[in-house]
């Protein structure tokens, strides 16, 4: 992987224009959630320390694209960076129109991308635009480099200098390691409520880890290709073969998919829904599979302590209900206990760690979902492969 870093550049008295992830949720007006703000920090401090100008852009919500939405503004964004910072972050919202300058060591937010009519589909001219903003463009939105938009590749296409920001870089680094660098046995688990949504990654994986652990409602397709009932449990019939394929790719590679020895089950997704262990045998027509059993949950344990690497992405239960989350717990616990590098990603997934506690003994916890899985898919991601372009 050959791309400029940020840190790597004199940025002092440069109009700096970083490209973010601020994407948070926010609820009556303030922001509910700050995990990707915190994220960004770093790079942001390190461009101010270095007496940078900088304007910081990104995306939030799904506005209609060319439209102000006042409930999709980066106002409350503008007002927690405020916070964080010590000091009053303007958010400019006609810096398409006219010179937005910041002070060096200061930092002006853009109003979001989106309001602006070409970004999602990656408009020459807008990025032109962006880029008439900077004398160097940062990427460091690792969760939006799989999409081409004008933010994230036009942009970098016109700039004077276009580059990779701290978290951009550090999240490229532990997919590589975890993949392409991976000490083995390399052990994958991907949860889930649909196969659907993960073949691609299941396909790709099934080839390349040595035990491929399944969890949520994708596992119920596989413990179906086995043979076994799964009462009315959540399936995607068309795709049991498919379950199948990839047990005897798994197999042909010298890898395994290991299925649950015992699950447990309720008559409905509820809270109010009693919780029954089961062998995975016993499962019957009323039944609802909705987690993984304490013995399964010892087995993924051992799996998981003797890996050298580990990635992680989805749930094994439907762990919002406690209930049907021990699973989950578990096997959250055994990652954080197991001495491999561990590699998380997935909304659900760093929600599960932070529910658990467990935030101290992953390896590396990725902001990227979409991004997350298509690196692992082995796709380019068109905001990278910019980057690698611009650095030849």
């Amino acid at each position: 992987m050959k791309v400029l870093k940020m840190s790597d550049l004199p940025l002092a008295g440069k109009r700096v224009l970083i490209r973010e992830d601020l994407n948070v949720p926010i609820k009556d007006g303030m922001v509910a959630g700050e995990a990707r703000i915190l994220a960004s920090l770093p790079g942001i401090r390190a461009a101010m320390d270095a007496e940078a100008r900088v304007l910081l852009m990104s995306h939030l919500g799904r506005p209609k694209e060319g439209v102000f939405s006042a409930e999709d503004s980066l106002a409350p964004v503008a007002a927690r960076l405020s916070e964080l910072l010590g000091f009053h972050v303007p958010l400019v919202g006609d810096y398409l129109e006219r010179e937005v300058k910041a002070e060096p060591g200061r930092v002006v937010l853009c109003e979001n991308v989106r309001f602006n009519k070409g970004e999602g589909k990656d408009s020459e001219e807008l990025g032109k635009k962006y880029a008439a903003l900077c004398d160097i463009f940062v990427m460091d939105a690792f969760g939006t480099a799989h999409r081409a938009q004008a933010s994230t590749s036009a942009v970098a296409r016109f700039a004077p200098i276009a580059c990779a920001g701290p978290l951009l870089y550090s999240e490229l680094e532990a997919l590589n390691r975890s993949m392409s660098g991976a000490v083995h046995p390399l052990v994958a688990v991907i949860g889930g409520s649909k196969v659907s949504t993960k073949l691609t990654i299941l396909d790709s994986l099934s080839a390349k880890v040595d035990r491929l652990i399944v969890g949520g409602g994708i596992a119920n397709n596989f413990i179906k290709a086995a043979g076994f009932a799964i009462g009315k449990s959540l399936c995607e019939d068309d795709l049991v073969d498919e379950a199948k394929r990839l047990m005897e790719a798994s197999k042909n590679a010298g890898g395994e998919i290991p299925l649950p020895l015992d699950v447990v089950v309720g008559r409905e997704f509820s809270p109010d829904s009693p919780a029954v262990v089961k062998k995975i045998h016993e499962v019957a027509p009323d039944d609802m599979i909705l987690d993984i059993g304490p013995e399964t949950s010892a087995l993924y344990a051992r799996i998981l302590a003797e890996a050298k690497t580990i990635i992680w992405n989805g749930p094994v239960g439907a762990f919002e209900i406690d209930q049907f989350g021990k699973g989950t717990k578990a096997l959250c616990e055994a990652i954080a206990a197991s001495p491999a590098f561990s590699l998380a990603g997935g909304g659900d997934t760093l929600t599960a760690i932070e529910k658990y506690g467990q935030e101290n003994g992953i390896s590396y916890m990725s902001t990227g979902g979409g991004a997350f899985l298509e690196f692992l898919e082995g796709r380019t991601l068109p905001a990278v492969a910019v980057l690698e372009e611009r650095a030849r």
